[in-house]
């Protein structure tokens, strides 16, 4: 089911998706200051392209005040944006029985891009 459920993600928008994550971490790692924000960008990019059976935890070191600092900066800077745009597309996908398990995954994908400093991708 998650093959089926990624193929479709895949095609309908997903690898656009998947590419704006990637473009945006390269941007971003051209930098140094931005190198972190970027590799939390490939993160969202791994996560965006096959989001079915992917499983978002929380990493077992994720206590510590630099990654609530990274997590603070990330939310002002245009996390807040990113997790609306991932909160928009679920409702409106839930809006129909079909569109439901792929609203549940932007739901996944919302809370990982409004917090992804100490977070983990399974």
């Amino acid at each position: 089911m998650n093959l089926i459920g990624n193929l479709i993600w895949i095609v309908f928008g997903g690898f656009f998706i998947f590419l704006e994550y990637l473009i945006g971490g390269i941007v971003l790692c051209l930098t140094i200051v931005g190198i972190p924000f970027g590799i939390q960008l490939f993160k969202l990019a791994i996560a965006s392209l096959v989001p079915f059976g992917t499983v978002v935890t929380n990493a077992p070191s994720s206590t510590g005040c630099l990654y609530t600092l990274m997590n603070i900066l990330w939310i002002v800077f245009g996390g807040i944006w990113v997790a609306l745009t991932h909160f928009l597309f679920g409702l409106l996908l839930c809006l129909t029985v079909i569109g439901i398990p792929f609203g549940r995954q932007h739901f996944k994908l919302m809370g990982l891009a409004f917090t992804p400093f100490g977070k983990t991708i399974n």
